[in-house]
């Protein structure tokens, strides 16, 4: 498996926010199969440090569930060049750099806000800049093309606004709206 779908949360929205949680999962869209799964908790006040914060995301974190804020309160956060180490280190199963196709949800979010605290932190961002792939982009295909919209039909598991769990059901409906377009159009 050589594509990661990524999530991440944070407490801004610009392209240099600050991220408190990465997750992702290996996944295969031809074969619809989900595979490793990464997770981790950043610091807030190292997360501060490197990207910014801005106050609407700080009140719309406060008025989530408690379990989803639950993510500032872990003991196992870590500081954010560990958490980016421990990414680059995961996501380099996948040996070859250019082969490491890395999918976030919104073309200027995920993978943008990842690459430039990757920048600032002074590190080795672990993909190659053209394979970015943007999950709102294949949604409004199977939405579209198909008038299928896994993401709203298909059951969330888990916990909104936890990055793992966020990667694992957008990896889910990805992986569904291909192989829709695999078959022509017949959903899975």
């Amino acid at each position: 498996m050589n594509h990661v779908m990524l999530d991440i949360e944070t407490i801004g929205k610009g392209s240099n926010a600050a991220i408190i949680s990465i997750g992702a999962v290996f996944f295969c869209p031809d074969t619809n199969k989900v595979g490793a799964e990464f997770h981790t908790v950043i610091d807030p006040a190292s997360a501060a440090f490197f990207g910014e914060m801005d106050a609407s995301t700080i009140k719309w974190w406060m008025q989530q569930d408690d379990e989803a804020r639950a993510l500032f309160n872990r003991d196992d956060a870590v500081k954010l060049k560990v958490g980016l180490d421990e990414f680059y280190e995961w996501v380099s199963q996948i040996e070859n750099v250019k082969d490491r196709i890395i999918w976030g949800n919104g073309a200027t979010f995920d993978n943008v806000i990842l690459a430039n605290a990757y920048r600032s932190a002074r590190m080795k961002q672990p993909w190659a800049y053209f394979n970015d792939r943007d999950v709102r982009t294949i949604v409004a295909l199977g939405r579209e093309l198909l008038n299928f919209d896994p993401k709203k039909d298909m059951p969330f598991e888990g916990v909104k606004h936890d990055a793992l769990d966020d990667a694992r059901h957008q990896a889910k409906y990805v992986n569904a709206i291909y192989q829709a377009l695999k078959n022509n159009g017949v959903a899975a």
